[in-house]
């Protein structure tokens, strides 16, 4: 198979799966940043998944 198709592919599969995630996120109760506070370990573990998946596909990539 070609590299490109290869790497065309994964780049949708990472696009899913991040569409997915972001899916997961609740609206805050209020309209403040205390509001936010119950949300910070939820946000923060979407940002260690998203820097892990892409982590992982430059690993595959090369």
């Amino acid at each position: 198979m070609n590299k490109t198709r290869i790497e065309a592919f994964s780049d949708g599969v990472l696009a899913i799966i991040i569409t997915i995630m972001v899916l997961e996120f609740k609206l805050p109760e209020g309209a403040t940043f205390e509001s936010l506070r119950p949300l910070l370990p939820i946000f923060l573990s979407y940002v260690l998944s998203f820097i892990y998946m892409g982590v992982i596909e430059t690993i595959t990539i090369i």
